[in-house]
């Protein structure tokens, strides 16, 4: 009996070591569910994501506004009773009564007009630039959530597996305490384990579905909707992006860049706009008076035609005018200033994430082809040494749950690898860095 268990055991070693890819496919086939793959979550979150659409809205309004701001001001149109007496309200008793219809338009001082507009196409265009870097945030967003999922399967199915086979242990420790071969020290050990995974697999349950619901957000689904992942990526050489390359790259390629260079322009439109405030704005007007009755001895009282002149005077200009000044002087050097730490910022993101991504792909790299082969060696030379009782159970389980670790260690880094190639891709203004 004992060594029946025992192949059975070896048998699940073996799936473990070599599990075979048809089941996974079978399983997935077998579902309701079909599975999200990264680019399309990626284009479902572009075509659906509301925070987008608000900022694409937001663009849209304000690129209406240049138009708007080069427009003359709407003219006024008046219609005046004027000079009636109050003794009567006789249209005719008094000469200066008069019903008057007139027009006036307002003229801002040359230059102006074309001033605000511009300030107001520099604001549309930093807009739109918004609209691509909270696109690139999105992307960014999606992967990570994607990314962490897939880990979490990854390792969730490794502690199905290893549940399965600590259960073999226990049954194995079990019978070998029954027939006198064993200790019961062993049985508690395995069964110790196979909590510690449950604990695990708890954890990482709620972990997965944490992520699941944030990226359910992203895609503008229901929270609750379930999210079926593939069970295989290629794992292709991960790329090694060139760092001077990079800090070259996000010059020209970020978005957010691009909007601060415009708010910049915007703002020196405006310091212009406001030492234009010294100059008056002008309004220009006609009337035309209608009078009834007669004159004495003149026949028909003649209609009158007035022409109006106004301007303001900017008489207050030290404590208006050259206030303006001061203040758009000020938000020229906040976004000048703001352009600078912007781009330090950036070139410390690049250097941070590109150095943590780099220890992620080596260590991709070690696991899958030195540490992970090394541990699955060391499981089956055990096996064999525990199966003549030259190994006693103690080492064959902690071998067991160190390859396991291991292995769950190995797509938690390549996921953490590829969120952190995301990172970089959305700092330098990139939608994704391919291998060269």
């Amino acid at each position: 009996m004992f060594h029946h268990r025992f192949y059975l055991i070896l048998f699940s070693l073996v799936c473990v070591f070599f599990p075979w890819e048809g089941w996974g496919e079978q399983a997935r086939d077998g579902s309701k569910e079909k599975p999200l793959l990264l680019q399309e979550a990626l284009s479902e979150a572009l075509a659906q994501n509301p925070g987008l659409k608000k900022m694409d809205s937001k663009a849209k309004a304000l690129a209406q506004k240049p138009s708007q701001a080069k427009a003359l001001p709407d003219p006024y149109l008046s219609l005046n009773a004027r000079n009636l007496p109050t003794d009567s309200f006789d249209t005719e008793q008094e000469p200066m009564t008069q019903f008057q219809v007139g027009i006036m338009q307002a003229f801002p001082f040359p230059g102006k007009r074309a001033l605000k507009k511009e300030t107001a196409q520099f604001q549309a265009q930093a807009a739109d630039k918004s609209v691509s870097e909270m696109r690139l945030m999105l992307i960014r967003q999606v992967k990570t959530r994607w990314w962490s999922i897939f880990k979490n399967d990854r390792a969730l199915e490794i502690i199905q597996q290893n549940k399965a086979l600590l259960t073999q242990f226990v049954e194995i420790a079990q019978t070998k305490y029954r027939v006198g071969q064993g200790l019961q020290q062993d049985v508690l050990l395995a069964q110790l384990e196979l909590s510690k995974l449950l604990d695990l697999e708890i954890t990482l349950g709620a972990k997965r579905r944490k992520a699941e619901s944030a990226l359910n957000g992203l895609l503008n689904r229901r929270t609750e909707q379930p999210i079926l992942i593939p069970k295989s990526v290629s794992e292709q050489l991960l790329p090694a992006p060139n760092e001077k390359a990079l800090l070259q790259a996000y010059k020209k390629d970020r978005p957010l860049l691009a909007a601060v260079k415009d708010q910049i322009s915007a703002a020196r439109t405006r310091l212009d706009l406001a030492k234009k405030g010294y100059e008056p704005d002008f309004r220009l007007g006609a009337v035309y008076g209608y009078r009834e009755g007669q004159n004495p001895g003149r026949g028909d009282r003649s209609d009158f035609v007035s022409l109006l002149f106004s301007m303001n005077l900017p008489i207050y200009g030290k404590n208006k005018q050259s206030k303006a000044i001061d203040q758009r002087l000020d938000e020229l050097s906040t976004a000048r200033w703001s352009l600078a730490d912007h781009q330090k910022q950036i070139e410390v993101e690049i250097s941070a994430t590109l150095a943590g991504y780099r220890q992620l792909s080596a260590q991709v790299s070690l696991f899958k082809t030195g540490i992970i082969p090394q541990a699955k060696q060391t499981v089956a030379s055990m096996l064999s040494g525990y199966q003549v009782n030259k190994v006693d159970f103690l080492n064959l389980v902690q071998a067991q749950l160190t390859l396991y670790n291991f292995e769950i260690q190995y797509w938690k880094t390549f996921s953490e690898a590829n969120i952190s190639l995301a990172r970089l891709a959305h700092v330098i203004g990139k939608e994704q860095i391919n291998a060269k």
